[in-house]
C-alpha cells in the first residue's frame, strides 16, 4: 500500500500501456497530476472505452506517444483540445476502436485466451485501418463471417475508489468495467477516498462491487482524488472547471497557466 498518489505515479514506468476509465467512472484523477509532475513520457493510454479529461491533460502536457480509445472528448464541456491539436498536428499516434472491442479485448485477456470475436463492427471502414482485427468464417457454422479482436493486456490499470479495505480490496460498485482492466492488466494501481476497517468481501451488500486485492498491486489514500470529476454519492463533476479547463486548453499558452495553477502549485502546497 503507498502512502500517496505520487508514489503510484513514480511506479508507471515511462512507455508504460496505461488503461483508464472515462471521466463519469472514477479517473485516478490525483495520480494523472502526479505524473505531469514527474515528466512521464511515451506512454500509451488505452480508453476503456473512452477517455476524458485525465488523457487531456497528459497529451498536453508532453507524457503521451500514442492513444487507443473510442473517443477522447470533455464530454458536455466539448472537445478535448490539447488531444485535438495533437492529432492536427501529427504529434500524437492514434489508434481508432471502438466500444464493444475494446471490453471484448481486455475480457480475452481476463478469460486467458488470445482473442475474442463480436459482431458488432462488421462491414465498418474501420476494418480498413484495424489491420490486427481479422474477419474469419465462424468455425461452428456455414457462410457466417464473424471478426475476432486480440487480446489487450496493459502494463498498468489506473483508477480511483470509493473505498479501499485492510485487506488491500477497493470497491468500485457498479462500475464493473474497473473490474474487468484490474482482472486484464500486469499491475493495478489504485487511489481511494476512504480507508475502512476489515475486509468487504465479508460484507454481503459490498462484496458486489469489490475488486479482489488479488488483482490490487497497490493503493494510496487521495481523499477527492477523482477531482475535478466526481465519485457516486460523496460529489459530483466540477462542471464549473471543466468548462474553466476546456477554454483555458485551447491554446498552449492557456493550457500552460493552467498547469500552473492547478497542477504544480498544487503539488508543492
Amino acid at each position: 500500500m503507498a502512502e500517496r498518489p505520487e508514489q503510484l505515479a513514480a511506479l508507471i514506468g515511462d512507455g508504460s500501456l496505461v488503461a483508464m476509465p472515462p471521466d463519469y467512472s472514477l479517473p485516478a484523477m490525483a495520480v494523472v497530476r502526479a505524473l505531469i509532475v514527474r515528466k512521464a513520457r511515451n506512454l500509451r493510454l488505452l480508453g476503456v472505452p473512452v477517455l476524458g479529461l485525465c488523457a487531456d491533460l497528459l497529451i498536453g502536457a508532453g507524457c503521451v506517444a500514442e492513444v487507443e480509445s473510442s473517443a477522447v472528448s470533455l464530454g458536455e464541456a466539448g472537445l478535448a483540445p490539447r488531444f485535438t491539436e495533437a492529432v492536427e498536428k501529427n504529434l500524437l499516434k492514434v489508434t481508432d476502436a471502438t466500444c464493444p472491442a475494446i471490453h471484448s479485448a481486455l475480457q480475452a485477456t481476463e478469460k486467458g485466451v488470445p482473442f475474442m470475436p463480436l459482431r458488432g463492427v462488421l462491414g465498418s471502414d474501420l476494418l480498413k485501418s484495424r489491420t490486427d482485427w481479422k474477419v474469419i468464417e465462424n468455425p461452428l457454422g456455414k457462410n457466417d463471417q464473424i471478426l475476432i479482436v486480440p487480446s489487450i493486456t496493459p502494463d498498468i490499470a489506473l483508477f480511483h475508489a470509493r473505498w479501499a479495505d485492510e485487506a488491500g480490496n477497493v470497491w468500485v460498485g457498479r462500475r464493473r468495467e474497473l473490474a474487468t482492466i484490474a482482472h486484464a492488466a500486469v499491475k493495478t494501481f489504485v487511489t481511494y477516498e476512504e480507508l475502512r476497517k476489515g475486509d468487504m468481501l465479508e460484507d454481503e451488500l459490498l462484496a458486489p462491487g469489490v475488486v479482489s486485492s488479488i488483482y490490487v498491486t497497490a493503493t494510496a489514500l487521495a481523499p477527492r482524488g477523482a477531482w475535478p470529476l466526481g465519485v457516486a454519492d460523496l460529489y459530483g463533476i466540477d462542471d464549473a472547471h471543466l468548462a474553466h479547463y476546456a477554454k483555458a486548453a485551447k491554446t498552449q499558452t492557456g493550457f500552460q497557466n493552467y498547469l500552473n495553477d492547478f497542477v504544480f502549485k498544487s503539488a508543492t502546497v
